[in-house]
């Protein structure tokens, strides 16, 4: 069973990540945002697992989208808008990619003011 690591204040180091993702991926692990609330979880199977935590913490489905962190590579290319729960028609999203630029750069705001790159 993989810790689901939900960040609301404060941060959280990319050291704890690759600890985190040694439960599940090794090098990357999948996280969603609540852009609503701006809380990031990590570290589910699947995002949907993640997505059903920040659920039972307040969060919309509208406001979350999933991505996975590649723990590996340098900041600037380490985001991959991917995830099943992103394919949202009624929210302007088809894909399971995101489409909308606002949304990822929202997103890696979000993840600069909560993840620690640093080594």
């Amino acid at each position: 069973m993989s810790t689901i690591r939900v960040v609301k204040d404060g941060r959280i180091t990319r050291t704890e990540l690759r600890s985190l993702a040694q439960e599940t991926y090794g090098v990357m692990i999948k996280a969603v945002a609540d852009l609503d609330r701006g809380v990031l979880a990590f570290n589910g199977p699947m995002h949907k697992d993640i997505q059903a935590v920040l659920l039972t913490e307040g969060s919309r489905v509208r406001d979350m989208w999933g991505f996975c962190l590649h723990l590996d590579k340098p900041w600037v290319v380490a985001f991959e808008f991917r995830s099943h729960i992103n394919a949202r028609p009624e929210d302007g999203n088809a894909s399971i990619q995101i489409n909308n630029e606002l949304v990822c750069r929202a997103i890696v705001s979000l993840a600069v003011r909560h993840v620690d790159w640093s080594l």
